[in-house]
């Protein structure tokens, strides 16, 4: 099998969507799949990926996402997918290099999938563009309608995806590393670290994106609602300047990226996890802070609603609802070994949802697309 992967977003950048498309890359590998990666060009970009072709796209900076390039496809794009003769394509959002991808994949007479990642409406909210939204969502329509079949991360998603009128839309869930993400890597060292110096505090967490969507300054009331709480962020992004303004005067530590044993120690060292996020398509840090052993609060977003049961694992609250945040965190040190229990539950579940089993689904996907099979997810 040769697969295409066609993505809007790709290395050094490191976001969800990259998070999933480089373990979607190691399984392929491990599955004895050759594939190609089609990404707009960044600086520091590899030209390979564990010997496997990386064809860069050029582009311009985005004004207010100047993380990322956008560009479609070049006629030299197109030679050399051509020649790398895949037997599916498979879109990561199909937004730029994707729509012009799928134009291509037609052309070849290539099977086609595309991968919900990024919801790109809402997120016009956040920009002052909400008048684009219904806009956002016909090219949305348009891109995954074009494809053979369409993926979503999570029950949510795919509601909203037929709601809005894409016609198959299949369950392609996340999974995590519970080797790496496992309570053992906890340490006093990292709770030093996390906590400015008071580890003896519960500490709250908040991974990822520092950017307005995912609401992050909303913790700060629980900072002043629940006595001898600290909250430790970890990630940055353009918001980092204005949120560290607001977070003056509380006990908050900004600890920037962190990667590998220092990012699995940060999630297994702290005691809540804290996820105010707006807008996800999934949110691959919940279950990432699970098999670490945390309890979660988060709103009902992304794959929220298929994670976490109320007061088993954490508790759920309403996007924009601080009053439901604190009572989370509350009812979560309401008793000493709550915490204690809701984090082994977390970590059972976890321990359910394995990237392997998830991949797998994937590649049987493929194969039911090429057979001219309907899929089977």
């Amino acid at each position: 099998m040769r697969v295409a992967l066609f993505t809007e977003t790709f290395l050094p950048k490191v976001d969800g969507i990259v998070t999933v498309l480089v373990l979607l890359m190691d399984h392929l590998i491990k599955r004895g799949v050759e594939f190609v990666v089609v990404a707009p060009r960044l600086d520091g970009q590899p030209a390979q990926y564990r010997g496997r072709r990386v064809i860069g796209v050029p582009g311009l900076r985005l004004p207010l996402y100047p993380e990322l390039k956008v560009g479609p496809p070049t006629l030299h794009t197109y030679r050399e997918v051509k020649r790398f003769a895949p037997d599916i394509a498979h879109f990561i959002h199909p937004t730029l290099v994707g729509t012009g991808g799928l134009m291509m994949a037609k052309h070849l007479d290539v099977p086609t999938l595309a991968s919900f990642h990024l919801d790109l409406a809402t997120m016009t909210q956040y920009f002052g563009l909400g008048f684009l939204e219904p806009v956002v969502w016909w090219y949305t329509r348009a891109n995954f309608n074009a494809a053979d079949y369409a993926l979503a991360p999570s029950r949510r998603v795919q509601q909203a995806m037929l709601a809005h009128g894409v016609r198959e839309v299949g369950l392609w869930r996340r999974g995590v590393d519970a080797e790496r993400f496992h309570p053992r890597y906890r340490s006093q060292e990292m709770r030093y670290r996390l906590s400015g110096g008071h580890p003896d505090d519960t500490i709250l967490l908040y991974v990822g994106r520092l950017s307005g969507e995912k609401r992050i300054d909303m913790l700060r009331p629980v900072l002043q609602a629940v006595p001898g709480t600290r909250l430790a962020i970890v990630g940055d992004g353009p918001a980092r300047a204005a949120l560290q303004a607001h977070f003056a005067g509380t006990p908050t530590t900004f600890m920037g990226y962190l990667t590998g044993e220092e990012l699995w120690s940060a999630f297994a060292s702290a005691d809540i996890f804290t996820f105010p996020s707006a807008m996800e398509t999934f949110g691959l840090v919940l279950i990432e802070a699970m098999a670490a052993g945390l309890p979660v609060v988060t709103s009902r977003v992304g794959g929220a609603d298929d994670m976490v049961t109320p007061g088993v694992n954490g508790y759920l609250f309403n996007a924009g609802d601080v009053r439901g945040l604190i009572d989370g965190v509350r009812a979560i040190l309401a008793e000493p070994s709550k915490r204690r229990v809701m984090g082994r539950n977390a970590r059972l579940f976890a321990e359910t949802q394995s990237w392997p089993a998830m991949m797998d689904e994937l590649i049987r996907c493929y194969d039911d697309l090429i057979a001219g099979r309907p899929p089977s997810i």
